[in-house]
């Protein structure tokens, strides 16, 4: 798009107390937004109410400063990092299709990522599977995202989540891994839909994440640039995460997640949803087990979901898209009677102790030895809990 053209974009969702839903009701009566700007207010309220009218004829302060600052942005290709930006409006034919659908489409899609995802279309159509989950997931939990983004990656899906710590973040790492070493796949292997402007991360821990996130997938947001991360920002965004998605999968959600939020909305959308069941005893495992009482669908591996999405994995791979997932008594190394005793839910010394007849010192030596080998974490509280790669 021109200047003039993004410019009046910019605009309509700058203009005070017009939604997107007033917006697209004035869209869809005169079409592009410069005709929008072009009527009286007079014209405006009858399709608008009259406070809305009011402001559509007002330049919002902030905007001429915005157009700038976007319209360099969008200049601002990394040649040498390959990072692309655009813009996608709501009357592009690159609109994505699949956010068409829903009920609450945002207005305009920034974009930035690989420039051979933007060239043509900047939302390639493909398999996309959501992978939520809480933000201080078990040791567990964390495993669990980070292997059933990498196994769903490699069968040829693009893993969409929301660059949050925890299990977004791992959902992030393990679709990177999938596509990590092989040819260059067909669709974005992550999409990370933030709650920001597309120019801060957030949270700053996540920086070196999201830069390699843009040069091999794709960041997106409705928020224009220099947006900070405000509280309503984020549960708004998680309707793009499940708009975009085929299926919405959470790993570990307490019962007030927000990661129960994208699975309702993924529901209303239509969309299927999918839960990983935990202990019984972890707050972490109780929004899924909600959701899987609800109607969710309970899931144990990788191929669980390409089966019910019909899809077929690109090549069976070790891990939880196997039709069979070995169990850990048929390869790796054996459990040994620790392991046994620590069970799968998180448990302290004393209660080793006790299972086990082993003393203290014995127990922590051998702890830290499966703590290094990667088979159990150590928790706050001195507590410590089993690690399963599925």
């Amino acid at each position: 798009m021109d200047r003039h053209e993004l410019g009046a974009w910019l605009r309509l969702t700058l203009s005070t107390g017009v939604g997107n839903t007033a917006a697209r009701r004035l869209l869809g009566r005169f079409g592009l937004p410069q005709a929008i700007f072009a009527q009286p207010e007079a014209v405006l309220a009858q399709t608008v109410n009259v406070v809305q009218a009011r402001a559509l004829t007002e330049v919002p302060p902030t905007w001429a400063e915005l157009v700038e600052q976007t319209w360099d942005w969008l200049q601002s290709t990394e040649t040498d990092t390959g990072i692309a930006r655009t813009i996608v409006t709501l009357g592009d034919a690159r609109y994505p299709r699949a956010l068409l659908e829903t009920d609450d489409p945002p207005l305009v899609l920034y974009l930035m990522g690989a420039a051979r995802w933007l060239a043509h279309d900047p939302i390639p159509a493909g398999p996309c599977l959501a992978i939520v989950g809480s933000r201080n997931p078990t040791a567990q939990g964390a495993e669990n995202a980070r292997q059933f983004a990498r196994a769903l990656g490699q069968a040829g899906l693009s893993i969409i989540s929301g660059l949050a710590l925890g299990v977004d973040a791992q959902a992030h790492e393990g679709a990177l891994e999938a596509s990590a070493g092989h040819a260059v796949p067909s669709i974005p292997p992550t999409i990370a839909v933030v709650g920001t402007g597309l120019d801060r991360v957030y949270p700053r821990r996540n920086l070196d994440l999201a830069r390699r996130i843009a040069a091999h997938g794709l960041l997106i947001s409705e928020y224009p640039l220099g947006t900070p991360p405000l509280a309503p920002n984020f549960p708004k965004r998680n309707r793009i995460i499940s708009g975009l998605s085929q299926g919405t999968l959470v790993v570990e959600a307490a019962l007030a997640s927000g990661s129960l939020i994208t699975a309702r909305t993924a529901v209303e959308q239509g969309r299927e949803v999918f839960a990983i069941p935990g202990s019984i005893h972890s707050p972490q495992s109780r929004g899924c087990h909600a959701l899987i009482r609800q109607g969710a669908k309970l899931v144990e591996t990788a191929q669980d979901i390409l089966e019910e999405l019909q899809l077929q994995p690109m090549a069976r791979q070790h891990g939880p898209d196997a039709d069979n997932v070995p169990a850990r008594d048929d390869c790796g190394p054996p459990d040994g009677p620790l392991l046994a005793a620590l069970g799968f839910d998180p448990m302290g010394i004393d209660a080793l102790v006790a299972r086990t007849g082993m003393d203290a010192a014995t127990l922590q030596v051998q702890l830290l030895t499966l703590e290094l080998e990667g088979r159990v974490a150590r928790l706050a509280g001195g507590m410590f809990q089993r690690v399963e790669r599925a």
